[in-house]
Parts: structure tokens; sequence; C-alpha cells
């Protein structure tokens, strides 16, 4: 997929405008689409975006509600979460989001979804007898479909860009020049 570059992005980073602005890993998926469209997203760009959880990994604080009290998650998934996440301890442990291919990007995570093993409250909520439904069978289905709409949902780096003198283009993206 084509990547736009010459990007300028913030010399500092706000933890308060990520959380207000990046959907809490405990929404629903009324909030999910509401943080989207804020955004000037569509639910499509949204479902093909949040299957950028393909790659990456979450701390067990983000998730362990999810596997102790929820009743729409695998049993053996929730199991094999619990020995790495105990109920009071461990809060920096890591999991992968996409069990089956942490590091491949591909459709996995919806076929995941499909089987009752989101990591986050907020990935099962993508498929857990609601409007999106539809959209996760189709993309766990379909790979190509999936790449192809998260393509075109990329132009979510377009939001609000940084112009003229503000901010800088990075010659290294992961820290400021």
């Amino acid at each position: 997929m084509d990547v736009q570059k010459g990007r300028r992005d913030s010399t500092t980073a706000s933890l308060s405008g990520a959380n207000s602005n990046i959907p809490a890993p405990t929404s629903n998926l009324s909030a999910i689409i509401s943080s989207f469209s804020a955004q000037g997203l569509s639910t499509k760009d949204m479902m093909a975006l949040s299957g950028g959880h393909t790659i990456g990994q979450a701390r067990c604080t983000n998730f362990r509600a999810r596997f102790y009290n929820e009743s729409n998650i695998d049993s053996i998934f929730a199991a094999s979460l619990k020995s790495n996440c105990p109920s009071s301890s461990g809060d920096n442990n890591l999991s992968p989001l996409d069990l089956q291919t942490p590091t491949t990007f591909d459709n996995n995570y919806y076929k995941n979804l499909r089987s009752q093993k989101g990591l986050l409250h907020s990935d099962q909520q993508l498929f857990n007898g609601g409007s999106a439904d539809s959209q996760v069978t189709t993309y766990s289905s379909n790979q190509n479909t999936f790449f192809t709409d998260f393509a075109s949902a990329i132009k979510m780096g377009n939001i609000s860009p940084l112009t003229g003198s503000n901010g800088q283009i990075r010659k290294n993206c992961s820290k400021a020049n």
C-alpha cells in the first residue's frame, strides 16, 4: 500500500490527547464507532483499522478484566491468559493481540474474534452479536478485502496534520530530531 511521506510530527507526546482520541481497551462497540466518527472516519474505516491489532501486544492491566469476568471468551484461551496474567500481579506482562500470527500482518485477528479469542474487550466487541459481525466475517474469510480496506483507511494519517513551522518531519520516526 502507498504510505504518504513527509507528515509533520509533534516534538512532544500527549498522554491526555491520546487517551481522549483513542478508544479505551474497555470500550463497547458504540463508543469505538463514536470515537472513530469524531475523527471523520467511517465504521468501515474503524473495522479495517482495528485489524492493525493483528500485530502488537497489550499489557495485562489492559485485558485482565476481560478473561476473568467475561463470558464471551474461549475457555482455553482464557486459561492460557491466566497463566501469564495472574489476578493480582503482572500488570506489565505482555500478550500478543493476535495469538496465531503475532508478527504477521494478516486477517487472523478477525478469525480470532469469530472464535472468541479477542484479547481486549474492545476487540471482541467487534464480533459480539452486533452490527459489526458481518464485517468481521467478511475480513476473516477474505484477506484481500481486509488489505484493500485497510489501505483505504490509512487516510487517518491526514487527520489534523501539523503545517508550517509546527512539528517536524522526522529523520527517525521513533524519536524527535
